[in-house]
């Protein structure tokens, strides 16, 4: 990877950032890549809990085993369209959100965004979603994720995402 695919733009008066990855499968499959346990742990971690109560609490174990966990709450749950939802204060408190448009039968764009808070890095926030979610790519089309290697995305394009802030 060598180009930022994320851009920059006010959502209800707030900052985010956006990410768009499209799939070749249903929205229906895709959506289980996202929410799914299981199917989440092989991209980047899992959750635990009961999320009908709208908490769940998130392992980001993509980043090792010992992974702190993360209180989750689900602010939206549409499926197969749309999911958003707040990490607890001890991360920083992100709100992320994802879409997703089945534009024909068995093409779905994802797209994500993480609502931006003021000061937040978002050289280092950009090229982390990109390798996450070509991770989420590679699992979905069967490709083994260790395939998907960090050191392509950062520092590579921390400065194209600097340059993108810059600019708004």
């Amino acid at each position: 990877m060598t180009d930022i695919t994320g851009t920059v733009c006010k959502i209800d008066g707030h900052p985010n950032l956006v990410i768009l990855r499209r799939f070749r499968a249903p929205a229906e499959e895709v959506w289980r890549e996202l929410t799914a346990s299981e199917r989440l742990e092989r991209w980047i971690g899992r959750w635990e809990g009961d999320p009908s109560t709208g908490h769940v609490t998130f392992f980001m174990t993509a980043e090792g085993e010992d992974a702190a966990a993360e209180e989750y709450t689900i602010l939206e749950c549409d499926p197969p369209r749309r999911f958003a939802g707040d990490t607890s204060q001890a991360g920083g408190a992100w709100h992320l959100w994802f879409e997703l448009a089945e534009e024909s039968p068995g093409d779905t764009v994802l797209t994500f965004g993480q609502r931006l808070n003021p000061g937040e890095d978002v050289g280092t926030i950009g090229p982390g979603w990109e390798y996450y979610l070509d991770r989420l790519v590679a699992a979905q089309a069967g490709v083994p994720v260790d395939t998907v290697v960090w050191s392509d995305y950062f520092p590579a394009l921390q400065p194209g995402y600097e340059r993108l802030v810059a600019a708004d």
